[in-house]
């Protein structure tokens, strides 16, 4: 796979860039479009596909866990899943981390 994150620094993708840029068929996109509710390209009027750098990088996901790995489809849906319930959690707790720390400065300044 020829795509890195921040190497281009264009904003969207065609399907058929995207498609060059992993080297898998433009087909295989629009099928896992139709598999993975996270992969949701922008469309313009006439319907045409535009991949950010954020889409590319979930399929590129997709492929490593699908062809690199062996999983299923449906395995792969609950790996992306898990990954996603996972980053929220973290989330969460760097949320919580910064409140408190805002909390103390606050403390500070006005100690001050």
């Amino acid at each position: 796979m020829l795509f890195k994150p921040g190497e281009n620094e264009r904003l969207y993708y065609t399907v058929t860039e995207v498609a060059e840029l992993l080297d898998v068929n433009a087909s295989l996109l629009r099928f896992w479009e139709k598999e993975f509710d996270i992969i949701k390209p922008k469309r313009n009027k006439k319907g045409t596909r535009f991949y950010t750098a954020a889409d590319i990088e979930k399929i590129r996901m997709i492929y490593k866990l699908v062809k690199d790995q062996g999983f299923t489809l449906q395995g792969a849906r609950e790996k992306m899943k898990a990954k996603q319930n996972h980053q929220v959690d973290n989330n969460a707790e760097v949320l919580s981390k910064l409140r408190y720390v805002r909390e103390v400065l606050v403390k500070i300044g006005e100690s001050i």
